[in-house]
Formats: structure tokens, sequence, C-alpha cells
């Protein structure tokens, strides 16, 4: 599959960062025996991560704008481009050894989604999707799941567990009204790794609720360009400040849709 010159940088930025943190991931899992606990740990891990992606972004396309989980926004000077990074989606997961987390980058132009990139350092699994030019992993083509009925299909979602009390309350209600309705659900502990299967068809749903930008950026246009379809939480077109997400194919859309606005 060829790449665009954008593409590939940001596919270079995010595999220069995965590097560093494969590296604190076989510590993480070192220090899971002290008393102290690795968080300290993993949230160096997470700002080093990111500063190597802002280094090799910047030094490529200086003009660019950036919003960043940790380092937040920085305005560029072209007015029209924005980098949406989040070097570890999935910290929990990488706090207590588990191998589910990813780096994650989007290319926004002018409010549009151009460019994506998630990336699993550990399984080294590459997502990746360009406007109008489809959705890969490890340069096989993605397509959403075909499945049309409810009670055929797994869908994914997240519960934050944060000071968010009434969202983590809705997302229970939600899985417990939903439970019997579809053949499963997950929770993986990282939203951009579960768009990114969506995209794959190995989830054929997700919903979400209390989302940030960097959640969601990379993986929007990944659902689009496998042939799903992507929406916030209530059906609205969706975009990286939505801070919610409905995502499968359109038939499947449709009836979690439904079955969410009656909750």
């Amino acid at each position: 599959m060829a790449q665009s010159a954008l593409l590939t940088i940001m596919t270079a930025a995010a595999r220069k960062a995965a590097r560093s943190l494969k590296r604190d991931f076989g510590e993480v899992e070192n220090l899971q025996v002290s008393r102290k606990g690795p968080a300290d740990f993993v949230s160096a891990a997470d700002q080093r991560a990111e500063e190597v992606i802002f280094e090799e972004l910047h030094k490529s396309r200086p003009t660019y704008s950036f919003l960043m989980e940790e380092r937040g926004a920085i305005e560029g000077t072209d007015g029209q481009h924005r980098w949406i990074i989040d070097p570890l989606d999935g910290t929990t997961n990488f706090l207590h050894s588990i191998p589910a987390f990813a780096v994650s980058i989007g290319l926004e132009r002018n409010g549009v989604m151009v460019a994506g990139v998630i990336y699993n350092p550990i399984t080294e699994e590459l997502f990746t999707a360009e406007r109008g030019s489809g959705a890969y992993v490890n340069n096989r083509r993605l397509r959403v799941a075909g499945r049309n009925h409810l009670a055929d299909c797994v869908a994914v979602t997240g519960i934050k567990q944060t000071s968010d009390v009434a969202a983590d309350t809705k997302t229970i209600a939600q899985v417990a009204k939903l439970n019997n309705t579809l053949a499963g659900i997950r929770r993986t502990g990282s939203a951009a790794l579960d768009l990114a299967w969506v995209a794959a068809g190995r989830f054929d749903l997700m919903w979400e609720i209390g989302l940030q930008p960097w959640d969601i950026a990379a993986g929007m246009l990944m659902i689009r360009e496998a042939g799903g379809l992507i929406t916030d939480i209530k059906g609205k077109e969706i975009k990286p400040e939505s801070g919610s997400v409905l995502a499968g194919n359109e038939k499947v859309h449709a009836k979690l849709l439904k079955e969410l606005k009656a909750i």
C-alpha cells in the first residue's frame, strides 16, 4: 500500500514513540512488585512518548497546530491543520501490564479528519487511514463487519470510573439494558483500539460517552474509510470534541441508536 508523505510522517512518529513505550512497558512489569507502584513511572512514560511525537511532527510540519493529552493545545501559524495526539491510550492497561494500549495520531484539515494512525506497540498492529484512500492494518484493507441483527453483534464500550459519576451511571445502565439484546459486550480499556477493531470487523459496534478529542480523532476516520458509520451517541454528526461515539455498519448503528435512545 502506497502512503502519502503525511501518513509516512505520522507512522514514523508513532513507531518512534512506541519504541519508548515498549521499553517502559517492560519496566512497568518489573515495578509491579514494588510497594509504591508504577503510577509515577507510567506518567513519565506518557510524557516521554508525547514529546517524541511532538518533536517528530513539528520538525516535519512546523506550522501545524497541536492538541495533545498531556501538553494541551499549541497554536500553529497555518490556521488549517491540527495534529490530535494521544501518546498512550489505555494508561490503566499499561499500568497493570495489560498489552492493550496504543499511540493515536489524527490530522485535521479545516475541521475535517484527513489522516489517522493507531499503533499497538506490543502486537505491532499498525492501523492507518487517509480520507478517500481506505483504512488498513499492516497494509491489509479493513472493512467493518456486515452483521444485520443486534442479537448477532459483539459491542464494546468504556466505563471511565472517574469523578463523572453521572456518565458512569448512565453507561452501567446502558450495559444492563443491552446485555440481553447483544451477543456480547466487551470493555478493553482503550477507546482508540476499540474504534480500530470496529473498523477491522472484530467488534460490530462501539458506543461510549465521556470521551476526549484525542480518544476518537484517528478512529473516526478509520471507521468511515472502512465503510462504517460513526456519529455521536445521539446520532448527530461527530467531531473530535463531541465527547461521545456510536460506530458500526449502517444497519446495526441505526438499531443500537434506537435502543440507546430508549434508555
